[in-house]
């Protein structure tokens, strides 16, 4: 199966995002269940999560280019984007939404920080997904 250099791209993205910022979800999990309710204690976990994400993405992107043909996006590539965008944006503008209720019913700022960290994860995981199922199945 032969991959151009953005759809494997697309595929690193993926897997650095369910690597870090799923790892990172993972433990805060564990620290709010056992009562963790400041957000200082979950900085350097997001720290390590992000440079996880920044690594993963470097190494993947850099043997990505040496075993692809092409390096520059066409307007299937954009097109693709763009439709996996627009089918991923709300889950977004739904943590949003949910994160600024959260506020007005006066829920703490570590849980409205993480549920607006949930939905820019969950966002960006299915506007990769969106992207895959597009490379394969066409646009």
């Amino acid at each position: 199966m032969d991959m151009s250099f953005e759809e494997k791209s697309v595929w690193i993205q993926l897997a650095s995002l369910v690597v870090g910022l799923g790892g990172y979800l993972v433990v805060a999990g564990l620290m709010l269940s056992n009562g963790v309710s400041a957000l200082p204690p979950f900085v350097p976990v997001f720290a390590v999560a992000v440079v996880l994400i920044v690594a993963v993405n470097i190494a993947g992107h850099v043997v990505a280019a040496v075993t692809s043909r092409s390096h520059e996006a066409d307007e299937r590539d954009r097109l693709i984007g763009c439709r996996a965008e627009s089918g991923s944006s709300w889950i977004l503008g739904v943590g949003v939404i949910g994160a600024i209720m959260a506020l007005i019913l006066s829920v703490s700022g570590v849980w409205v920080a993480h549920l607006l960290l949930i939905s820019l994860f969950g966002s960006e995981v299915v506007k990769e997904v969106l992207q895959i199922v597009y490379y394969r199945r066409g646009v």
